[in-house]
């Protein structure tokens, strides 16, 4: 029985090994009977069965205690009598924080490290008003206030009359505290192995009855593989929150689901679980590979944000009703209009930990996503090769194959900068390691595509083989580096290698370690052109509950529940941070990471694990990769062509040109279909999929610009319109077209067959730019567009300057100093701006050194110019700006080009009448240079 159910485990991994594919016993989509639902989830349907009402919790305000940084009081639960302690921070930047924690716990919960940059600078808090019903604090500007309701307890942050956000108006606050459990009928059912009904009546809650074996004492039980004894009693905490007068909720990825996010009322919450799940199904809040904590509450006046920082596993429901009259204390000397209005009531249900939330008040979008960034960093700015076409399969076979998948690129003129490798390169599943046969000489693998200016990706899981041969299991086994199980031993599960060990990434000494291995001298065979991949790192195990860790398994003094989510996180970071450290500190690194928390974007990129070929998982693509740059990643992309199952070839090209204008964009394909590099179907199609790779290169300029400032200052790349026109309700609900930046509008095709397809340009006062006809179109409208295969719908915002090399090649490296065009379109006013940013591309010396050009260029009156924005940076570049195309313009009667030594020259130019395009040839301007063009 346990052979066949691990095969079945096995079977519905994102990859199978071959013989057991070839079993002929494997399903086609995603077993939900796999994963818990809610009810199935004792903590879930526990707190759950709890329903809105008046809450048992009271402030006592004789214990509140005000200093500079924080104000504290307890509360109490009148029908336990436990006493919770309650911190309220006022935080720079217009944030509040709220923490909720037992007074006196049996022994300390688990509070989530690592996650935020710094100890967030904190502002004084004062009371305002006070009476025997509560309390009333200043957050600061715009009569922005924090009311503490006494009895129940409740807190309010309003800005004038209006409330903007409420929490525990709904009575939803639980907190099981912990306590001293008797476990004596259990002891007494393990130990005569007596009937499955009978642990039912020593209420344990068992929520599958199926034969699982996890050790030798539990053999004769029918034990459920999602039920764990918790030492200290049911830990789970609750918390409601209200937004009056908003109707739309983003956020909380990572789910393939809309972008806004339903109401979960009749069926599950969104789960947030980090989990391997095969084939997931759409539209469905199941867990998958990721969690981010973090939702977004936004209508036409106000953006807010919530960010619940918790590694456990946590369901979030959310539901709509209508926010009545709300009267406040007499203190607060004001009563709530009696209009009714809409309301967004969210519920988050963790299984362990403290309430430790943060509340980012905007106003704006901008401000939200600045609010995040100074909390958990911003996106790590990536080596421009990261922003090129990625070539991978599961798996290229050997050096010979790479060799010929390289040179096949080179064949039919496809621009590429990585091909990556997946497990079978490695030792029998042994990382840090190469097959003897296929790879056995990796270096001079890495030397050619290094010839060719090209780089390499290998995998390298966490999960490692039990093998006394194997040097890297023998050293974490030596150093004490393993999981534990409850028992104190070494925790393994089956994985790709068979029996693996999982190193414990939450030990920081541990992490040093793994980051010592990615040295040069550690991995043998590697080179600086080699980059990484982290895949399963959810954990995943197969023979687990749910695929995963065991919730009893031991990290210290943790249990595996309290740190679950973060899991991934610590493997991306302890990576990445060997990748840095094998250059001395020099290269920036490239890791992608399946599984992602809170902070994950400070260590590279993510993307959204194993989709299928099928136009649906295109289509819900869009959604989930601008979910993930609401909460700060915004290095995110879907394996192009889809992981399984044959796309056709319609579905191919039409990935390749929505994936062209996707921040990371990788080609993928599982072990089991057919090959299909990008030249194997026939010259028509590989014409289409080499003009769509052809675009993203020469846009990197532009690409690198964002990311740049995406590092900067927290700012997504990849863009919900409403981002940038919060204001237009008629934005909020679009999700098949985004923004690039401010400047970009992008409409993919992603749907069968399709002809047409109309395109919102927003913005009532704006113009917007067809990008490949250079067509002029009015903002604030609709768009009918007809399309035809070669269709790629992409708008530039009039108003801005794009820039472009035009001079595509095989690789970013090799047009490094190539010249740049400038695409300057003008609004209505006659007006542009834009930035360029150059560096060498991949080292931190932008960072360390000011090496770097940053440049601002503007077009008013006449007068195009370019100036520094960097005036203490040392950089010099050998790209020259070639050409410098204006869209929407007049015909002058002369153009001039002015130097800083104050040389002048006339620039010849042609002029398109009837689509207002001004195209000047070969200004020869240094691009890192101080120059002006006059239109005359």
């Amino acid at each position: 029985t346990f052979f066949f159910m691990v095969v079945d485990h096995v079977c519905q991994r994102s990859r199978g090994s071959r013989g057991l594919l070839n079993l002929g016993v494997c399903t086609r989509a995603v077993d939900r009977s796999n994963f818990k639902t809610c009810d199935q989830s004792s903590f879930c349907k526990r707190q759950r069965d709890i329903k809105a009402g008046q809450s048992p919790y009271r402030a006592l305000l004789e214990t509140m205690e005000l200093t500079n940084s924080r104000l504290t009081l307890q509360l109490i639960n009148d029908n336990n009598k436990v006493r919770l302690l309650l911190e309220l921070y006022r935080l720079q930047g217009n944030m509040t924080r709220v923490k909720i924690n037992e007074l006196k716990p049996l022994k300390p919960r688990y509070e989530v490290p690592d996650v935020l940059i710094q100890d967030p600078p904190t502002e004084p808090l004062s009371v305002v008003a006070q009476d025997e019903n509560g309390v009333v604090l200043s957050l600061g500007a715009d009569e922005q206030r924090l009311i503490v309701s006494a009895r129940p307890f409740r807190l309010d942050i309003v800005e004038g009359p209006k409330v903007l956000l409420s929490l525990n108006s709904r009575g939803l606050l639980v907190f099981e505290h912990l306590r001293l459990r008797k476990d004596t009928c259990l002891e007494l059912c393990i130990n005569y192995y007596v009937r499955f009904e009978f642990l039912l009546s020593c209420k344990l809650k068992f929520v599958k009855n199926t034969t699982f074996r996890r050790q030798k004492k539990y053999q004769r039980l029918r034990i459920s593989p999602f039920a764990f004894l918790t030492p200290a009693g049911p830990t789970s905490i609750s918390l409601d929150f209200s937004f009056p007068g908003v109707e739309h909720v983003y956020g909380i990825p990572e789910h393939a689901d809309t972008l806004k996010l339903k109401t979960t009322d009749g069926g599950d919450p969104y789960r947030l679980y980090n989990l391997d799940v095969f084939q997931y199904e759409l539209h469905n809040p199941m867990a998958l590979y990721g969690a981010v904590p973090v939702l977004l509450s936004h209508n036409t006046e106000r953006t807010m944000g919530v960010f619940w920082l918790n590694a456990a596993e946590t369901w979030v429901d959310i539901s709509s009703n209508t926010a009545g009259k709300t009267v406040f204390g007499k203190m607060l000397d004001f009563v709530q209009g009696s209009s009714e209005t809409p309301q967004t009531d969210v519920r988050w249900i963790s299984e362990a930990g403290i309430i430790d939330v943060f509340i980012m008040l905007g106003p704006k979008p901008s401000d939200v996503f600045s609010q995040y960034a100074s909390l958990t960093g911003t996106q790590a700015f990536p080596p421009l090769s990261a922003l090129g076409y990625h070539q991978c399969r599961w798996n290229y076979n050997d050096q010979e194959d790479v060799r010929g998948v390289d040179q096949g690129l080179d064949d039919h003129d496809i621009p590429c900068d990585f091909i990556w490798l997946d497990i079978e390169h490695t030792d029998g599943k042994r990382y840090f390691t190469w097959d003897p046969n296929k790879f056995s000489q990796p270096k001079d693998m890495l030397q050619g595509l290094k010839d060719k200016r090209r780089n390499l990706v290998a995998i390298v899981d966490p999960h490692i083989k039990v093998d006394s041969n194997f040097k890297v299991h023998n050293e974490i086994r030596s150093r004490n580096f393993y999981v534990k199980n409850k028992d104190g031993g070494d925790y393994e599960g089956w994985c790709w290698p068979g029996n693996a060990g999982y190193p414990d990434f939450t030990n920081a000494e541990m992490r040093a370690w793994w980051a010592s291995m990615f040295a040069y001298d550690q991995y043998e065979g590697s080179m600086e052109n080699m980059y990484t991949w982290n895949d399963m790192n959810e954990p995943s195990v197969f023979n687990g509950p749910e695929v995963t860790m065991h919730k009893d398994a031991l990290h210290g003094s943790w249990e595996h529940r309290e740190v679950h989510n973060i899991y991934g996180l610590y493997v991306h970071r302890a990576t990445a941070e060997g990748l840095i450290q094998r250059s001395g500190g020099v290269e920036r690194p490239f890791v992608l990471t399946r599984a992602f928390f809170a902070g994950s974007q400070r260590y590279g990129a993510v993307w959204t694990g194993d989709n299928a070929a099928e136009w649906g998982h295109l289509k819900i693509s869009l959604p989930m990769c601008l979910s993930l740059g609401l909460v700060g990643i915004s290095f995110c992309g879907a394996d192009v062509g889809g992981f399984f199952k044959a796309p056709s070839t319609e579905l191919l090209v039409r990935w390749y040109q929505a994936g062209a204008y996707q921040p990371f964009f990788r080609a993928h394909a599982h072990l089991d279909t057919p090959r299909r590099e990008p030249w194997l179907f026939g010259p028509e199609n590989t014409a289409l999929i080499r003009e769509a790779v052809r675009q993203r290169y020469a846009l990197l300029p532009f690409w690198y610009q964002q990311f740049y400032n995406a590092h900067r200052t927290g700012q997504p790349v990849m863009r919900a319109l409403w981002v940038e026109y919060p204001e237009d309700s008629v934005t909020f609900d679009i999700e098949d077209e985004y923004l690039l930046g401010r400047d970009l509008l992008v409409h993919p095709v992603t749907e069968e067959g399709l002809k047409s397809l109309t395109a919102y340009l927003p913005g009532k006062r704006e113009v917007w730019y067809d990008v490949h006809t250079f067509k002029k179109h009015a903002g604030g409208q609709s768009l009918y567009i007809p399309v035809t295969m070669s269709s790629i719908p992409a708008f530039q915002r009039g108003g801005s300057i794009i820039t472009r090399k035009d001079r595509v090649r095989r690789s970013s490296a090799c047009m490094e100093n190539d010249p740049y065009t400038l695409y300057v379109a003008l609004s209505p006013e006659g007006t542009a701006e834009g930035e360029l940013y150059i560096d060498d591309g991949h080292t931190f010396s932008y960072e360390k050194n000011k090496a770097f050009i940053h440049r601002r260029l503007t077009f008013n009156d006449g007068v195009l110019s370019s100036s520094n924005l960097a005036l203490d940076s040392q950089f010099t570049t050998a790209s020259w700006v070639e050409k410098i195309i204006f869209l929407g313009a007049r015909k002058p009667a002369s153009v001039t080009l002015k130097t800083a030594g104050g040389s002048e020259t006339r620039v010849e130019f042609e002029y398109d009448s009837a689509l207002e395009v001004l195209s000047l040839r070969k200004p020869g301007v240094n691009a890192g240079a101080d120059w002006t063009v006059l239109l005359r």
